[in-house]
């Protein structure tokens, strides 16, 4: 029988969970759940941080697949991909 640190769907759901602590990446996830699909330059506006450091928390989320993209001409759009993060989240910010 494997210990709980040995299964990997825990594993797996901590990353989520450590991707998620970051203020940042928090508040991007709220951000796309709350106004639907963005662009970083959208993003990077309403967070007040340089466009560099939102991508590289976009590229974390998007390995984690919390988040996907898609390009639409010069622009790449981003959404929430994870609909059990977005859940988590939501009820997260349920008090708001």
């Amino acid at each position: 029988m494997k210990s709980a640190l040995e299964n990997e769907e825990i594993n797996q759901k901590a990353e989520i969970l450590k991707a998620l602590a970051h203020p940042i990446r928090l508040c991007i996830v709220k951000g796309l759940i709350e106004k639907g699909d963005c662009n970083v330059g959208y993003m990077q506006e309403c967070l007040g941080v340089p466009q560099t450091s939102v991508s590289q928390h976009l590229a974390k989320l998007r390995s984690l697949g919390i988040v996907a993209s898609e390009r639409q001409g010069l622009e790449v759009i981003y959404r929430i991909k994870n609909e059990t993060v977005a859940r988590v989240i939501k009820a997260l910010f349920a008090d708001e």
